[in-house]
């Protein structure tokens, strides 16, 4: 992995929000009579979420990799364009086939 990667907590941080909004929403679409019962099992639902280093190591290589091909793939468009600076609307055209791609 490169030293110019997205940090690994920032990236934790980032999937808790995450988590913790669709936790939210789950729990305010279930009916208030179908409460988790204390017990050795547990529902899926009420597990907390979480991911490991490696987890979180390939997570920002490959959110590394997403941005530097998005920056590539508009660069492109720019230099097509004449431009020697790279706009939101260069960025707005290689989005839908760059999600496509990965």
């Amino acid at each position: 992995m490169e030293a110019n990667s997205f940090d690994p907590e920032l990236i934790r941080a980032v999937f808790r929000l995450v988590w913790r909004k669709q936790a939210t929403g789950r729990e305010k679409s279930q009916l208030p009579d179908n409460e988790p019962e204390a017990g050795a099992s547990t529902s899926k639902k009420s597990r907390l979420t979480f991911a490991n280093a490696n987890a979180l190591k390939l997570s920002c290589e490959l959110l590394r990799l997403f941005v530097t091909e998005g920056i590539q793939r508009a660069g492109t468009i720019a230099e097509a364009e004449g431009s020697s600076k790279i706009e939101a609307t260069h960025l707005e055209r290689v989005l839908p086939q760059l999600l496509l791609d990965f």
